[in-house]
């Protein structure tokens, strides 16, 4: 369960030092949006170290947790509902990262 909880943190920091600038760019947001931008982005890769495996399997393993994140970001924050294709889409980058994160430690 911790390992999962880091990785949706860390989804959680990319996704939102994506969302700030795109905010300012696309929606003529203020420059100021940068900072919490920058800032989020900062915590996102010290959160990448925190987890306790290989860089390349902690990359892997996140992507799918990070499809998941960004779909309930969609529907939280952008107020878009996701599609049945959103979620299965969603639900097959799980299970692939549950492969990949939980494996037997040999």
């Amino acid at each position: 369960m911790k390992t999962l909880l880091l990785y949706v943190l860390t989804a959680i920091a990319e996704i939102a030092g994506c969302w700030f600038p795109y905010r300012w760019l696309k929606a003529d947001g203020s420059p100021w949006l940068l900072v919490p931008g920058a800032l989020s982005l900062a915590l996102f890769a010290w959160l990448l170290t925190l987890h306790d495996t290989a860089a390349g399997r902690i990359y892997a393993a996140y992507g799918g947790v990070y499809i998941g994140v960004a779909i309930i970001w969609l529907w939280a924050v952008d107020r878009i509902r996701p599609t049945a294709w959103d979620i299965a889409g969603a639900a097959i980058a799980l299970i692939g990262m549950s492969v990949i994160a939980f494996q037997p430690r040999v």
